[in-house]
C-alpha cells in the first residue's frame, strides 16, 4: 500500500512544529541576505549624470512666462524631435535615449534637469548634455514667438561612483525581506492544540468492554 499525501507530509509538519520560532526568522534573514548580496555583486553598476538648462525671459516677457515655458520644455525633451538631434551628439540610438534619459522641472524655478543613466559614466554625461543641447536648439527656433530663451545652466559631470545600490545595501534589503517571510512562516505554521500531549489515550479492548457489560 502506498502512503497517502497526508502521511508523506506528517514528518515535515512535525519538524516544522519542533523548530523554535527564531530559527525560521534566522533562516529567512540569512537566505534573503545571501540572495540580495549576490544580486548586488552580479548586477552591472549604473551611473547617473544630470545637465541643467534654464529658461530666461527676453525684454518682452517676464519670469512667470519663463516658468511656464520651462514646464513645457520639460515635457517636450523626451519627444522624438529632440531625441533625434541628441542621438547625433550622444552617439547612441533614439531608443537608448528614450529609455535612459529623464527630465524634471521645478514649480518655483524656470529650470529643467536632464538626467541620464548608463553603465558607463562617460556615456551618462554625454547623453545628458546631448539632450540638453538639442532642447536649447529647439527652444531657439521658437524664441521669436515664445519670447523665452533657453540656456544651458550647468553641464553634466561624469560621475565617479555608481548610483545603483551596492551589494551591501541589496544584502540588507534581502535580509529584511527574508526575515519578514520567516516571520510570516512562524505565524502560519501549524501548532499543537493546547492541553494535548504526545501520548494518545488508550482505547479499551473488546474483552474489557465485554466484562464491563456483564457486570451491569
Amino acid at each position: 500500500m502506498t502512503d497517502t499525501p497526508a502521511r508523506r507530509h506528517r514528518p515535515v509538519t512535525a519538524l516544522t512544529r519542533s523548530l523554535p520560532p527564531w530559527s525560521l526568522l534566522a533562516a529567512g534573514a540569512v537566505a534573503g541576505g545571501l540572495l540580495g548580496g549576490t544580486y548586488g555583486l552580479v548586477r552591472t553598476p549604473q551611473y547617473t549624470a544630470t545637465s541643467y538648462v534654464v529658461a530666461v525671459p527676453t525684454q518682452k516677457s517676464d519670469t512667470a512666462t519663463a516658468l511656464g515655458f520651462a514646464q513645457a520644455y520639460g515635457r517636450v525633451a523626451p519627444q522624438l524631435a529632440v531625441l533625434g538631434d541628441a542621438q547625433v551628439w550622444a552617439g547612441v540610438p533614439v531608443s537608448t535615449l528614450r529609455d535612459s534619459v529623464r527630465t524634471a522641472t521645478s514649480p518655483d524655478a524656470p529650470m529643467v534637469s536632464v538626467t541620464a543613466t548608463s553603465s558607463r559614466p562617460d556615456l551618462a554625461a554625454d547623453m545628458a548634455d546631448a539632450v540638453a543641447r538639442a532642447l536649447t536648439r529647439h527652444a531657439a527656433d521658437t524664441e521669436q514667438s515664445t519670447r523665452v530663451q533657453l540656456q544651458q545652466f550647468a553641464r553634466a559631470v561624469e560621475p565617479a561612483e555608481p548610483s545603483s545600490a551596492s551589494a551591501r545595501v541589496t544584502g540588507l534589503v534581502g535580509a529584511s525581506a527574508g526575515g519578514l517571510l520567516g516571520g510570516l512562516a512562524v505565524l502560519v505554521r501549524p501548532r499543537r492544540a493546547a492541553g494535548t500531549t504526545g501520548r494518545q489515550a488508550a482505547v479499551p479492548g473488546p474483552a474489557v468492554a465485554a466484562d464491563a457489560h456483564g457486570q451491569l
